[in-house]
């Protein structure tokens, strides 16, 4: 599968890398040059569960690089784009790539929040959208180099609801490479969990400055972090969003115990001054 990935950031490193270990035509798109130059130069440099490597099969460019050389080969256009820019520059950095953007190709977007769907409707149509939650942990931890301790999921379904085969391919292709990717048609529920737990976990990191675990061990940290999911899952609630409250509670505890050291993506913006979701 040729598959482009707009962001390549924590999350949309560890995926290329896995991707690209797998034998997926993978092409990184960023604006960050100097983690495109080391990516380049001597690979991505990958520590997690699996050990520390360096993968090498990935393309890295910058959007306007990526825009031209789609323009320039309409005949041979990319399976899939999956967006994991932040919400905030979606549109921006979808502008940017339009020429990627063919009848062929399928957007798959893994964001977290809401409203990324109604944005990426604005370029492409709803049947060629896909839409999900991943709950993978991915520290940007330098250019070039991401690190991810703790495995994941990912739960996705097409954005109108109709069961297509590329969903299918795309699912299967992913969980093939170690990604544990499963098709949900309860997907909006999905991803109102993943809102309660980024609610829960993110903005209590950014405002203190602990990772994940060290979280669990400031007191009452773990009791903040679940009270906030479960009002973020009244709020779900409200809207006619079934979500499972035990299940987000469940996934909070378990994010405290098992993603050691990990930098939620608020608290790394904190961190470098930079705008946060």
């Amino acid at each position: 599968m040729k598959i482009a990935i707009l962001g390549a950031g924590a999350m949309g490193s560890l995926f290329g890398a896995r991707l690209a270990e797998h034998g997926e035509a993978v092409t990184l798109i960023d604006v960050n040059d100097a983690h495109l130059d080391a990516i380049r130069r001597d690979g991505l440099r990958v520590d997690d569960d699996r050990g520390e490597r360096r993968v090498h099969a990935l393309q890295a460019v910058r959007p306007e690089t990526a825009n031209a050389q789609a323009s320039a080969s309409p005949d041979m256009p990319f399976d899939l784009l999956i967006v994991f820019t932040k919400s905030l520059h979606t549109r921006a950095a979808l502008e940017g790539v339009r020429a990627l953007l063919t009848s062929r190709t399928c957007v798959l977007t893994l964001q977290n929040g809401l409203g990324n769907v109604e944005t990426l409707n604005a370029f492409v149509p709803l049947e060629r959208i896909l839409v999900g939650v991943t709950t993978w942990p991915a520290d940007f931890a330098g250019t070039g180099h991401v690190r991810s301790h703790g495995a994941g999921t990912i739960r996705m379904m097409t954005a109108d609801g109709a069961a297509r085969p590329f969903a299918a391919a795309v699912a299967d292709t992913f969980s093939r490479a170690g990604l544990a990717c499963s098709l949900d048609a309860d997907v909006w529920a999905a991803i109102w969990e993943k809102v309660a737990f980024n609610a829960a976990l993110n903005t209590l990191c950014a405002a203190t400055g602990c990772t994940v675990d060290q979280l669990g061990r400031v007191p009452d940290g773990p009791r903040l972090a679940l009270a906030i999911a479960a009002e973020t899952a009244a709020v779900a609630h409200a809207k006619g969003i079934a979500v499972d409250g035990e299940r987000i509670a469940r996934n909070v505890e378990h994010a405290i115990h098992a993603h050691r050291g990990h930098r939620p993506s608020m608290l790394q913006d904190v961190l470098a001054g930079r705008r946060t979701e």
